[in-house]
């Protein structure tokens, strides 16, 4: 990958067409904005069909995306306007609209990087979750304020955010409304890098470079193989990685790169450039 700044524009066709989401390409770099920062991007219904649309028809040469927020926030979470009359049908629809869009983001084609800073708050968390990393500003902070609500998470984050943080520690943060900031977020595994304030694009821009100079095939190993293999029963997840390994390793790309390193055409761990 070259080292100079990619150049980010605008997408086109049908990714440039959806009001709440800005949606930016340099090359094989989706950077996808969450644009309703006037109410600090709570997600509307409107808003979480755009982001299954827009995981659903990516640039055919996409190889990682980038998700943050418009403004001074992630995401404060879900839009509590659209739901107050809800019944209990339109409730599941609702919430399995969520998992349809969130499922697409993380079981997708490509590697997802998220820039948290800022409120990371309910459902803001649990689109969070659904990224295969996350890089924190150290303005961010975490909440799950359902508990006082008088609801309950419904946008995957029952299944996404223990896997990350533990049954005990969500547990304690919606019984109790118990705040995380960034470094807290951090420590507890929520997230994977932290930055300062301002520096998280810069971040996972950098990192973005780095994944989509992979193999495809590793990188779609890494993100859909992996997860399943580690909820499986040892010896089922062990003949799984058995064929995900010769799988990966009998793909062009993949015995291209092997060769380079043999030939010391690229260098060893820690000396790479």
């Amino acid at each position: 990958m070259p080292t100079e700044p990619l150049e980010y524009r605008p997408a086109t066709g049908l990714l440039a067409d959806l009001p709440l989401l800005k949606v930016e390409t340099a090359g094989p770099v989706v950077h996808l904005r969450l644009n309703r920062p006037d109410k600090r991007n709570a997600m509307s219904e409107a808003m979480v069909r755009q982001l299954h649309t827009a995981f659903v028809n990516l640039p055919a040469d996409a190889r990682v995306v980038v998700i943050s927020g418009e403004g001074g926030h992630f995401s404060a979470g879900l839009d509590l306007s659209e739901v107050t009359e809800q019944s209990v049908a339109e409730g599941i629809f609702h919430s399995r609209l969520w998992h349809a869009a969130f499922d697409q983001i993380q079981f997708g084609p490509v590697p997802v990087i998220a820039v948290l800073h800022g409120a990371v708050v309910g459902g803001g968390l649990e689109l969070a979750a659904t990224a295969h990393l996350r890089v924190a500003e150290a303005s961010a902070f975490y909440a799950l304020p359902e508990g006082q609500r008088g609801i309950f998470v419904g946008g995957s984050g029952s299944a996404r955010i223990p896997r990350l943080i533990g049954v005990a520690r969500m547990t304690d943060m919606m019984l109790t409304g118990r705040v995380l900031d960034a470094a807290e977020g951090q420590a507890a595994g929520l997230t994977n890098y932290l930055v300062g304030n301002g520096e998280g694009l810069a971040k996972a821009f950098e990192l973005a470079r780095k994944v989509a100079a992979n193999a495809p095939l590793s990188n779609y190993a890494v993100t859909q193989a992996l997860p399943r293999i580690a909820q499986m029963a040892q010896a089922d997840g062990l003949f799984v990685e058995s064929l995900m390994s010769a799988i990966a390793q009998g793909d062009e790309a993949a015995k291209r790169r092997v060769r380079d390193f043999l030939a010391k055409r690229v260098g060893k761990v820690g000396k790479e450039r």
